[in-house]
């Protein structure tokens, strides 16, 4: 068989499977296998798979006909340029919240502190200090598979980052002047219609209780004292959540503002503390 059957194969499998995009999940796991981006195995097409690829592509397609993230079973992802290990486990970054790294650098400024909660994976502290490399750190997580998988993918990427473990923000000390956050949004009822591919990640990096609500609620109350006079708390948002965070904000924030994703969504709400703001 050669690789533009295979390829064909392929896509009509994981079409039949309801997978989204087969053609590009096709031509992905395929290079993989043997080693080619797309377009090599579009020019290339003549070219015969050896036993061995064959079944490595078969197996590969079997997981991913199955629902499996694309993700997880290449193992990476790309994330502001750079290359992310993904695993099972943790929660694979997605384009959307680059969103939320682009605000973020837009703020920070040489020699300054930053905080990337939930960190999953480090994709966003990671970048903004491969971005900013002046800039002091920190990664912190709740989750031990989480901390595991930031520190191999600063480990590879040369970031040279702080991880910390706890509940939000139990295990941080001092003051950031930016505090980034992609916490869990779903709706805990949402949780069961979710993408099949969806379900598969960790329900802890996903579940952001009854109303979806519950750690912006918290994450807003505590960052003030974790913050800088006139610091920035940047958050990622769920779908139909701007409103609510803008006015719950504006307590102890101002120079609120929501900035909209690749698809034209309310992705991203940037607050800046209040200079007045009485830290406890």
């Amino acid at each position: 068989m050669n690789l533009r059957t295979a390829l064909g194969r392929g896509a009509l499998r994981l079409q039949a499977a309801g997978v989204p995009d087969p053609d590009i999940d096709a031509a992905l796991l395929l290079g993989s296998v043997v080693c080619m981006g797309r377009l090599q195995i579009l020019a290339q097409g003549d070219l015969a798979l050896t036993d061995d690829q064959r079944a490595a592509f078969d197996d590969l397609l079997a997981r991913r006909a199955g629902r499996e993230p694309l993700q997880y079973i290449l193992g990476s992802t790309g994330f502001m340029g750079h290359d992310f290990l993904c695993r099972p486990g943790v929660l694979i970054p997605r384009p959307d919240t680059e969103t939320l790294c682009l605000q973020g650098l837009e703020r920070l400024q040489p020699g300054q502190r930053a905080l990337d909660l939930c960190c999953g994976s480090g994709a966003v502290g990671i970048s903004l200090k491969l971005a900013e490399p002046s800039a002091q750190v920190w990664l912190s997580d709740i989750a031990d598979d989480a901390l595991a998988l930031s520190r191999e993918n600063a480990r590879r990427l040369q970031a040279n980052v702080n991880l910390v473990q706890g509940d939000l923000f139990a295990a941080v000390t001092g003051a950031f002047d930016l505090i980034c956050c992609n916490p869990p949004y779903i709706p805990t009822g949402q949780l069961p219609r979710l993408q099949q591919e969806v379900q598969r990640e960790p329900a802890l990096a996903l579940d952001g209780g009854q109303d979806g609500l519950y750690f912006y609620r918290r994450i807003v109350k505590e960052a003030p004292a974790y913050l800088t006079p006139r610091g920035w708390l940047l958050l990622e948002l769920g779908d139909g959540q701007d409103k609510v965070l803008q006015a719950m904000a504006q307590v102890d924030f101002d120079t609120i503002s929501v900035y909209d994703d690749l698809s034209g969504l309310p992705r991203v709400l940037a607050a800046r503390r209040k200079e007045n703001h009485a830290v406890p």
